[in-house]
């Protein structure tokens, strides 16, 4: 697990580098439209709304799964707490379970609306559609696996065990 782990961290890290260059990035095209909008100094160019739409969707995704990793996506405790261990576990594998299978869900129907995407090209920059539409099933899988992760350290942490396998 230790070899799975380290991947997990490098695809975590390497996320948010491309988060932050996302972030980055939408500054450009949104700067743009307002500077052409309010100023003359720049002509008003039609591409940049779709850009930073595109760059907003591939923000939105990309900051869920790093949630999921961090465990500071949104979440309402539903279940009261309990001291009791197995009690505590069975609590953390429904939640885990449930965000699994919204996971699923989104790798599942993520693909055929990436398949949707392989047949467009956008309007007015012509990208194609597969690099914004394949946001989702991309999401699907990394929550999959990070959930996967924390189930894991769910029943390493349950046995007695440091989540990280150092105890």
């Amino acid at each position: 697990m230790t070899r799975l782990r380290r991947l997990l961290d490098a695809y975590y890290r390497f996320l948010r580098v491309v988060l932050t260059l996302l972030m980055a990035g939408l500054t450009i095209p949104v700067a743009m439209q307002i500077l052409s909008r309010y100023t003359g100094v720049i002509p008003r160019f039609i591409w940049t709304e779709e850009i930073a739409r595109f760059c907003f969707v591939w923000i939105i995704l990309i900051g869920s799964m790093i949630a999921v990793r961090d465990g500071t996506h949104f979440d309402v405790d539903v279940l009261p707490q309990s001291q009791n261990p197995k009690i505590q576990l069975a609590q953390k594998l429904f939640v885990h379970v449930a965000m699994l299978l919204a996971a699923l869900t989104f790798l599942r129907y993520g693909y055929d609306f990436a398949i949707l995407g392989s047949r467009q090209q956008s309007e007015i920059a012509g990208l194609p559609m597969l690099a914004i539409y394949s946001a989702w099933p991309l999401a699907g899988l990394t929550w999959a696996l990070f959930i996967a992760e924390k189930i894991w350290d769910d029943f390493e942490q349950f046995r007695g065990k440091d989540a990280h396998g150092t105890g």
